[in-house]
């Protein structure tokens, strides 16, 4: 029983021993398992009270996804920091010491994490003004000159996640979409317009070519009928004239192409039917007055030899 308890005193003393000071507070070991115990139970439970919120009280409320998330996220960040101050109050570390450091840091932070902060600040700045939210659809053109298109999956405090068509998630920083001229697709909502360029030769009617297309865009199931669709007569050109057919969806805002592929099958076949002829490429060819005395010097000049010296 004594060596039991010998024992227990030395592990005792082991973990009571300071390893160093902060300020007027000594730092153990058993202080140490008690930060990084208390610290990860805050971290997990203020992501699981920020998840809580977000899915299932606030869900109910019939908010937009983009309000649920920001307003999730700043009663995480709210908790992080008040559990913080109680368990560095409860651990009995010097305060005073702790803002002198804080501000050390800061100052580091400053200079070294820049890109870091700048992200941070802006992701509070998109959750609060919220020109983009989880759910739109935005194109923005990165540093490189790179254009990324697709939907907004989750805005976190560094950085922003893009879903693209292909299933592939793209992580663009915060700061990106405040510097970046972004596009957003469906701010106000997810109506959106798409116009079509359709060639149709010279001797066609133009109104029944109008009636055509609007037939095309109207058997559509994609296509909106409020706003109704429209044709615009867009141009004369060389050899064609230029309609364009607009119309609009909001089942493929994510895939306009798949919208303008079926568009144009379906009114490849329409005019086909209703022999209204598309136009192709044509090129007129000019030759030069000398083009013949030229292909005549050329020709004696390649004569195959007859054998004669």
């Amino acid at each position: 029983m004594e060596r039991l308890k010998l024992i227990i005193e030395f592990i005792k003393d082991i973990i009571e021993y300071p390893l160093f000071k902060l300020g007027d507070s000594a730092i153990t070991l058993s202080l140490l398992f008690f930060l990084v115990i208390s610290i990860t139970l805050l971290v997990y439970l203020s992501g699981r009270i920020k998840n809580l919120l977000q899915n299932r009280l606030l869900s109910q409320k019939n908010l937009d996804i983009g309000v649920r998330q920001a307003f999730s996220t700043i009663v995480k960040y709210v908790i992080v920091v008040i559990g913080l101050i109680i368990i560095i109050q409860t651990a009995g570390i010097d305060l005073s010491f702790l803002a002198i450091l804080i501000g050390a840091f800061g100052v580091g932070v400053g200079f070294g994490l820049q890109a870091i902060t700048n992200n941070f600040v802006s992701g509070i700045v998109i959750l609060f003004e919220r020109p983009i939210k989880v759910g739109d659809r935005i194109e923005v053109t990165n540093l490189s000159g790179k254009t990324v298109n697709g939907d907004v999956i989750d805005i976190s405090s560094r950085a922003t996640k893009i879903l693209t068509n292909d299933n592939i998630a793209i992580i663009v920083p915060n700061s990106d979409l405040i510097t970046s001229t972004v596009i957003n697709w469906s701010y106000n909502d997810r109506r959106v317009r798409f116009n079509y360029q359709i060639p149709i030769h010279y001797k066609e009617n133009p109104e029944t070519v109008k009636k055509l297309l609007l037939e095309v865009a109207k058997e559509n199931e994609g296509v909106l009928k409020h706003p109704p669709p429209d044709i615009l007569f867009s141009n004369f050109e060389d050899n064609r004239l230029i309609f364009i057919l607009r119309v609009w969806t909001t089942k493929y805002i994510q895939k306009p192409g798949v919208l303008k592929s079926q568009l144009y099958y379906a009114a490849f076949k329409k005019l086909r039917d209703n022999n209204i002829e598309i136009p192709f490429p044509q090129r007129d060819l000019h030759l030069r007055s000398g083009f013949e005395d030229l292909m005549k010097n050329y020709d004696s000049a390649n004569e195959p030899l007859t054998g004669k010296k």
